[in-house]
């Protein structure tokens, strides 16, 4: 089942990717990168003095995208995400895939505001150097929405990112005995910040 998700997740990406490298004049295709404000999901269900709310750190994303249409438009974009978390001095990573499929209208101008479904696909966590190879499901969807500026070929935009599935990375605490389980939310809940040049 995982395998049939994973191999859907990618063929929808790439579709959407290779239909606007195709696109007609006047639509574009370009490369994007940035800053992300994540807190990984919005709990931490541990043991002991773990159990607090997470603090919410900077992580990184670079990838592509696609614009099809102009003043309502279709951009879904392919991005490789990578996002840190700490959870009581300890840190959580997450290192993903992003397919979002977004749907923008421009409102006053060069600025725009868009929004839609994101396909997120888990390549790897860890925890404080721990890898966590049992993530509850590898696949998840969330929603993303925001305002963007656009001038020219460069576009700045500032958007909202949550997941709608429940996921889990599931370990076990070997400093207080076997058999004890703590769980992390994978899900994503963070500000995203992006810079986007046209090609």
């Amino acid at each position: 089942m995982k395998n049939l998700k994973k191999a859907a997740f990618l063929a929808v990406a790439f579709a959407f990717i290779g239909l606007t490298a195709n696109a007609q004049k006047g639509n574009s295709f370009g490369i994007k990168g940035g800053l992300n404000y994540s807190a990984n999901g919005d709990y931490f269900e541990s043991i002991g003095d773990n159990a607090r709310n997470p603090d919410r750190n900077i992580g990184y994303h670079i990838g592509v995208f696609g614009k099809i249409g102009d003043q309502l438009y279709f951009r879904p974009e392919l991005v490789y995400t990578a996002t840190r978390s700490e959870y009581n001095s300890d840190d959580f990573n997450i290192k993903k895939i992003d397919a979002p499929l977004l749907i923008g209208l421009k409102v006053l101008g060069p600025v725009s505001v868009f929004g839609g479904p994101s396909l997120q696909y888990i390549l790897d966590t860890e925890f404080d150097g721990i890898n966590i190879d049992n993530v509850e499901d590898e696949f998840s969807v969330g929603l993303n929405f925001g305002i963007g500026l656009n001038l020219n070929k460069i576009g700045i935009d500032l958007r909202y990112e949550r997941g709608f599935s429940d996921n889990e990375a599931t370990f076990i605490n070997n400093n207080i005995g076997a058999g004890v389980a703590s769980r992390i939310d994978t899900r994503p809940d963070q500000l995203i910040l992006s810079l986007s040049i046209a090609l």
